[in-house]
Order: structure tokens, then sequence, then C-alpha cells
């Protein structure tokens, strides 16, 4: 159906009764969030199930921007509400869509150079989806997490990220320094951010091909982690300041990797 038949129809369309996600599809999670949902409709690796938008927001998006075989579903407050985790900034859209295909640390595309980061178990999805952003924003090619102790790739990831979780490949893996020892056998050193490292990041002198490892919000890197990585870095921060968030500490990170490497 042309584009604009489809806006037609939309003021025409009756909201379908509104399940749980559960009942309609145990697989499928909601997206919300202008970034997170229109990023997910251009992203032909993903399957788009159904497409709310309230009137305002139908009226402001792109008709470029729904795929072909996407129809938009008129959406009031109560729909939102009710198929959307509480207190959800939805922006007047939302989408329910499968998964992203699973993918490995195989898949990480082989190129020099190369910035990948790990995450030792960070369980906040505003953190993953924030250090995602900043992935996004400086060309890192992978973002690893455990598959415990780490969050799903949940709608409030998803709206943390802004759109970048369909850009930045977010893998899961049980046995995080085996993906370590074979990160390193592909060339990737292993670099560990700890505030009580001797050398600043800016300082070290890096390889092409870096995996950034990051601990979690309370206890950074666990032992075992730390002792698998080449060597241990930090961020020259006021010693009025123990640590910094996470994502906050990525960022800086990944931009100073992004001038070193190029």
């Amino acid at each position: 159906m042309p584009q604009h038949q489809k806006k037609q129809n939309f003021k025409e369309n009756q909201p379908r009764r509104s399940k749980s996600p559960a009942k309609e599809d145990k697989n499928g999670v909601w997206l919300y969030g202008y970034h997170a949902v229109t990023a997910a409709l251009q992203n032909p690796a993903r399957t788009v199930h159904r497409l709310l938008l309230s009137r305002e927001t139908a009226k402001e998006l792109p008709e470029k921007l729904i795929p072909e075989n996407v129809f938009p579903e008129s959406a009031g407050r109560a729909e939102f509400d009710q198929l959307l985790p509480a207190g959800a900034v939805h922006q007047g859209i939302a989408a329910f869509v499968s998964p992203l295909p699973d993918l490995y640390e195989t898949d990480i595309a082989d190129k020099t150079p190369s910035v990948v980061v790990i995450l030792d178990q960070v369980t906040d999805p505003h953190n993953v989806g924030a250090v995602l952003r900043s992935a996004a924003a400086f060309d890192v090619d992978a973002v690893i997490v455990t598959q415990r102790n780490a969050p799903e790739a949940t709608g409030a990831l998803a709206k943390s990220a802004s759109g970048a979780l369909e850009l930045v490949p977010l893998i899961y893996v049980s046995n995080l320094a085996r993906t370590m020892d074979s990160l390193k056998e592909r060339g990737y050193w292993c670099v560990g951010m700890d505030g009580a490292a001797k050398q600043t990041l800016r300082d070290a002198a890096l390889p092409r091909k870096v995996a950034l490892v990051m601990g979690s919000e309370g206890y950074g890197l666990r032992r075992l982690t730390a002792q698998n990585c080449d060597f241990m870095v930090k961020l020259p921060i006021s010693p009025r300041v123990e640590s910094l968030n996470v994502s906050n500490a990525a960022a800086i990170a990944l931009y100073d990797l992004k001038y070193k490497l190029g």
C-alpha cells in the first residue's frame, strides 16, 4: 500500500484491543521513544509487529520512516499506559518487535583499528543503553555483556540507547574469560579500567585493536576478569571524586580511544 494511503487510513483505524506482550508474543518486546522506534523501523534485521502512534506523532513522523509492510495504529494515553512500563517516556510512539538475531564474538568484523567494549556484570539497563549510545558515536564495533547479571535488550535499554541498539552489535556471552581469550587470539588487547591503575588511558601505549573492559556500577571489575586483562588504565579524574558512572567513564574513554587510534 502506498505511504499516502497508509496516512489516510490512519485516522480511520481504531486501536486494536490491547493485550499484554506476553500473550501476544512471548518472544517480543515493546520499544518506545522516537529515536529507539524509528531506528528499529529502519533496521532490516528487525521484525515490527505493531506500531502505535499518537495523533500528534503521526502528523510529525516522516512517512519514509515507516516500512511498506508496517501499518500504524492510532493510540491514546490509555493504550500506551497499558502496554508500556509505568512512567515510560514514549513520546507518542511505540512498536512491538521481535528481538534482534543472536550475535557472537565471531560476528565482530575483522578490521584494524578496532574497539570493542566489554561490560563485566553491568546490571542497569540505562547504563548499558548509554554505553551503546557512546559506542555508536565513536564507531565501536561491538558491546559485549554477560548473559547473567546483565539486562535484557528491553524497551528501557533501547530508550537509553536512543537508537544505538540497532546500530552497534550487543553480544551476550556465557563465559567472559573465554571470550576475552578468543579476542586476544584475534589480535585484541584487553585493557581494563581501574581507578587504582598507574597509567592513564591517554598516556598508555595501545595496540590498534582494543577490548576496553569495564566493571559493574558498584564493585568494578571482578578479580578474575581483571587478571585476564593485559594491563589496566584509569581516567585522570580529580581525587575529590572516587569514580565516575560506568556510562560516563565509557564515553570519555571511547573519545580518547577514537583520538588515539583514529
